[in-house]
């Protein structure tokens, strides 16, 4: 058989897939959409289960892909072996309702045996004991003898989980020989040596499993295939593992390159060189899908990934920030079947830069801390004790220096030593439980209507706030602040009304509740603030201001107007702003949060580094373009795939309903959306950034206001500029080079007075060198120097230079500061 190199492979298996009438589609995203269930695409069919499933209609019902796939349960073992990796790609052919096992088994033989020229007498292929059909196929239509054909159990070859579809399952082993095998005689397939080695799986879909453990037939039964790439690349290549793959050893040989080690030299070196080249891959293509370093979920893997691979760069000797470069290699060999990444190059590279800077300024530090405590508790340790790091120093390092517990406890293992796990997480809780106690954004956890208890048979309250500001509705309960119900309301009592319609806007998706009022013929009750539960209960949170109301009663619901304009103009403000981020700063950014209510609003976003100050102004000014540009604010209720389709930007780790709102603006914005905005974006007036900061690692804030508050910004901008103007006599638009003018003539006569008082001090100090006594055969100079500060006299007494120059025999000064107020 002829030796193909990665790529190669990789082509002529959607290359021949398509030849049989399958779709080609590019790999889907490492992050998962709109499937709450995983973390990141670990499998081909991952990104697929909506087809498999019949929530979505597949573009064809023959479909390929070479998948991008990360799996970290073995991350531990990466580099300790050859066989463990993080990243691989899955080749896959796929089908919907439309071919069976037939088609499926005669084309997997016909690619390995034909186009992959595979000798027929090197495959061996495994079966469900209880599949004569596909025995029946593998034997008379492929002729495959029957002694290599391997019924085994349903742990081995069939695959379900849990109840629903499920099915048997058929796997294509290669014989690499005897070489590699164990050399027992029960040797075969199945066997836990490297002979016999799985190189394809097909799973035949036709059965649904029942809550009783029953199997019923699928109406129409899918084919679903799996064939690692990198594993067929092993058996073209002839090659051991998949360090050895082309491509892989490539990026392997360029680390040895740089940090002039020889592989296979020193286990210890492997396994450095080989992590380095595991993770950078699996880095390269998570950022290239839109992750960035954080603290959290996908981003901590990435994290722990880079960081991992910048801590064997550094114990192989290789002390700059290179992963960067290195890069550049994985781009040069997988940039053709990903062009996303060859697209975002220069964002990949600068992503990984900072991560590794910001790394490599708290490794130093964390590791002094570390070795330290690995001498004290190796050395308190008895013998034949296992050293434990605590709890509270792991966490130390998590918090001060950003240590992963990962990273500790891998750095004491290559040690001999633990870490005390549990005390970590301990000491992380009790932190987060100080940060939730720190909180304060509301005025207690009952304005909140946090601990209300709903009455069970309490329904979902309609909601007509989106058309409307006021309305009749019925007054269903009155609740205590313990969640009892109240037959009525005197005037000053605390309470939550809840009523079968309303107009009010219950706090989510981080838009403000609405305020306002809620009347009757005797009473007013004035809303605080409302909430909404996660059964679709709006709570109107307030107090009885006049008269008294009662339970029945019909009610007037009326919201505070002015208030839900001016946070309706912030919340279509903030759609506006992640269009114009993701312009300036890229499609990396994505929202990580936000907060709108009537005074400003609050944008929270992934990037990794602080806005300069160009792309603050360039984003403000996009904003203001959008609002000018008058775009009609439309609200299209459809399914959520209609919605996906239609390219609305989503929260896709929320959890959407079947029917979703997407609010467009124009061709300008389009989200996914429950909150309520403006008619056109003129309405928004004006949009003025006021604050940028961190909010976390790889996370930015973005605080602005519009409308009404931004117009009152400007004016107490304005009158400050006017007063300084005034104090520097000076016209307003020559005011900020006066002030500099000003500061530069400030910062000159500080300095010309600081050199007078060291010059008197000096002189000082040479009179009290000449006239000093001597006590004991030894001359004490002493003398107070008022116009000195602490810095004037430790730079007057550092230098020893005036002792020295006086008296040679000087052995050097002592000085005291003393605050003269003292």
């Amino acid at each position: 058989m002829e030796k193909l190199g990665l790529n190669e492979i990789r082509e002529k298996y959607l290359s021949f897939f398509e030849s049989k009438g399958h779709l080609r589609l590019p790999s889907f995203s490492l992050v998962p959409k709109n499937d709450p269930s995983l973390l990141l695409i670990n499998a081909g069919m991952a990104p697929l289960k909506p087809y498999f499933t019949g929530a979505e209609i597949p573009p064809r019902r023959r479909v390929t892909t070479c998948q991008k796939c990360i799996r970290t349960p073995d991350i531990d073992n990466v580099g300790k072996t050859a066989r463990h990796g993080t990243f691989f790609e899955m080749l896959g052919n796929f089908s919907f309702g439309d071919y069976f096992k037939k088609e499926a088994i005669a084309w997997a033989w016909e690619f390995l045996t034909q186009v992959m020229a595979i000798p027929k007498d090197l495959l061996w292929v495994t079966i469900y004991k209880d599949d004569d059909e596909a025995f029946d196929i593998w034997h008379n239509q492929e002729h495959v003898p029957a002694e290599r054909i391997i019924r085994m159990g349903k742990e081995d070859n069939f695959w379900e989980h849990g109840t629903g579809p499920c099915g048997p399952c058929s796997e294509i082993h290669f014989d690499r020989g005897e070489k590699y095998g164990c050399g027992k005689p029960t040797c075969g397939v199945g066997c836990d040596c490297d002979r016999y080695i799985e190189v394809w799986n097909l799973v035949f879909t036709q059965f649904d499993r029942q809550e009783d453990g029953s199997y019923a037939k699928l109406k129409s039964a899918n084919i679903d295939t799996g064939m690692g790439l990198e594993r067929l690349a092993c058996v073209m290549q002839g090659v051991d593992n998949l360090f050895e793959v082309d491509t892989v050893r490539k990026i392997l040989d360029t680390v040895c390159e740089w940090s002039g080690k020889t592989y296979g030299a020193d286990w210890a070196t492997d396994v450095s060189i080989r992590v380095i080249t595991d993770h950078i891959r699996s880095t390269v293509m998570m950022i290239g899908d839109g992750v960035v370093p954080s603290n959290e979920g996908r981003g901590y893997v990435l994290r722990r990934l880079l960081r991992g691979a910048a801590r064997h760069g550094r114990k192989l000797g290789i002390r700059k920030c290179f992963l960067s470069d290195l890069a550049d290699v994985v781009v040069e060999l997988s940039g053709g079947a990903y062009p996303e990444i060859a697209e975002k190059q220069d964002y990949i590279k600068k992503v990984i830069r900072i991560e590794e800077k910001r790394f490599d300024m708290t490794l130093e530090q964390g590791m002094n801390l570390l070795a330290g405590a690995m001498n004290e508790i190796k050395a308190a340790a008895k013998p034949g004790e296992t050293p434990v790091l605590a709890g509270k120093t792991a966490f130390r390092l998590h918090d001060t220096y950003g240590f992963p517990l990962d990273l500790t406890r891998d750095i004491l293992r290559e040690n001999g030593m633990e870490v005390d796990e549990a005390g970590f997480r301990t000491e992380m809780n009790n932190q987060r439980a100080m940060a939730r106690d720190a909180i304060k954004d509301r005025e207690s956890s009952w304005a909140a209507g946090e601990q209300l208890v709903i009455p069970k048979d309490c329904k979902a309250t309609v909601f007509d706030g989106y058309d409307a500001l006021t309305e009749q509705a019925k007054l269903v309960y009155i609740l205590k602040e313990d969640g009892t119900q109240m037959p009525a309301l005197e005037e000053g009592d605390r309470a939550v009304i809840i009523t079968d319609k309303t107009v009010f806007y219950g706090e989510s998706g981080g838009q403000a509740g609405d305020k306002g009022t809620i009347s009757t013929d005797t009473g007013v009750f004035t809303v605080h603030n409302t909430t909404k539960s996660k059964d679709g209960v709006f709570r109107h949170i307030g107090e009885c201001t006049r008269g008294s109301l009662e339970a029945g009663d019909t009610a007037t619901l009326a919201v505070d107007r002015r208030a839900r304009l001016a946070t309706a103009r912030n919340h279509s403000a903030t759609h506006l702003l992640q269009k114009a981020l993701r312009t300036v700063l890229g499609d990396h950014v994505h929202q990580a949060g936000s907060s709108v209510n009537a005074d400003r609003l609050r944008f929270d976003f992934n990037h990794l580094q602080a806005m300069t100050a160009d792309e603050i102004a360039r984003t403000e000014a996009l904003v203001n373009d959008a609002i000018y540009e008058d775009y009609d604010v439309v609200t299209d209720l459809m399914d959520l795939d209609a919605a996906r389709k239609s390219g609305a930007t989503a929260l896709f780790d929320e959890k959407y309903g079947d029917v979703v709102r997407v609010v467009s603006m124009g061709d300008y914005s389009k989200e996914l959306c429950g909150g309520t905005h403006v008619r056109n974006t003129a309405s928004v007036g004006l949009f003025k950034i006021v604050h940028e900061s961190a909010v976390a690692a790889g996370v930015r804030r973005i605080e602005a206001v519009t409308g009404e508050q931004a117009r009152k910004l400007f004016l107490e901008e304005e009158a400050a500029l006017t007063d300084t103007a005034e104090v520097l006599k000076a016209a307003k638009a020559e005011a900020p080079a006066k002030a500099r003018q000003l500061a530069e003539q400030y910062k000159s006569a500080v300095k010309e007075l600081e050199t007078a008082k060291m010059a008197s001090a000096k002189a000082g100090s040479d009179k009290l060198i000449d006239g000093a006594p001597v006590v004991k055969g030894v001359k004490v100079v002493a003398g107070r120097f008022d116009s000195l500060d602490a810095d004037g006299l430790r730079e007057l007494c550092e230098q020893d230079g005036n002792c020295r120059q006086k008296d040679p025999g000087c052995k050097g000064c002592r000085r005291e500061f003393h605050d003269p107020e003292d």
